[in-house]
């Protein structure tokens, strides 16, 4: 199209310039947040271990395992005997009975019944550390009973398990008979005393030989 002719009417030209622009929209208010609900610590570990699945059992045991224990302090290797010797002691016990009594020239040994054997060679052959001793020597026979229970009693209430008693050789008594040491074969094997003893033999000539005796307690 060309130029408008000279002279062409167009009466809405002024129309544009009188009519006002229309406003401008309002701004929309922002969209209102609702706040998030509070969810537990519990609640948030459960959804995060939602999909988790637990594993299979280790056929090697490493799975809930007890963690390893500290390592113990090194024991002396006399300690470490002992104890070796006196677990083995709870090993051997067992069963009830009359007890099985030997006797030698100047020996006699008892084993309580139904203790194994090897308890006894243990204690012959010295494994077992004494812990307490008693002496005889000078008592009466009636004396001589009520101190072995008394000692047997405080032994055991002490917790100890290898102990010593010194009978003597009967030296000194009527005929040269070692009236003690034959009492010891009936209070170790009978009555109060015996329900606290699990063996006993003629002690090894550096502790007192045919003279003394070594006793093996119950707990």
């Amino acid at each position: 199209m060309g130029k408008k002719p000279k002279g062409f009417n167009n009466p809405f030209a002024d129309i544009k310039k009188q009519v006002p622009a229309p406003p401008a929209p309002a701004p929309k208010p922002a969209p209102k947040v609702e706040p998030a609900p509070s969810v537990s610590d519990e609640r948030l570990f459960e959804d995060e271990m939602g999909g988790v699945q637990p594993l299979a059992p280790d056929p090697r045991g490493r799975l809930n395992a007890p963690p390893p224990t500290a390592p113990r302090p090194p024991r002396s290797r006399r300690e470490g005997e002992d104890s070796e010797a006196y677990a083995q002691l709870a090993d051997l016990i067992d069963g009830v009975g009359p007890f099985e009594v030997s006797d030698g020239d100047e020996t006699f040994e008892g084993l309580a019944p139904g203790i194994d054997r090897r308890l006894l060679k243990n204690l012959k052959k010295g494994d077992y550390a004494l812990q307490a001793q008693l002496d005889l020597h000078g008592l009466t026979s009636e004396e001589a009973r009520g101190e072995v229970e008394r000692f047997i009693d405080h032994a055991r209430n002490s917790g100890k398990r290898c102990v010593l008693i010194i009978h003597g050789r009967g030296h000194n008594s009527a005929d040269g008979i070692p009236v003690l040491k034959e009492r010891l074969k009936v209070w170790l094997t009978r009555g109060r005393s015996a329900r606290a003893v699990l063996a006993f033999c003629t002690a090894r000539p550096h502790d007192g030989g045919a003279g003394a005796l070594y006793l093996l307690l119950r707990k």
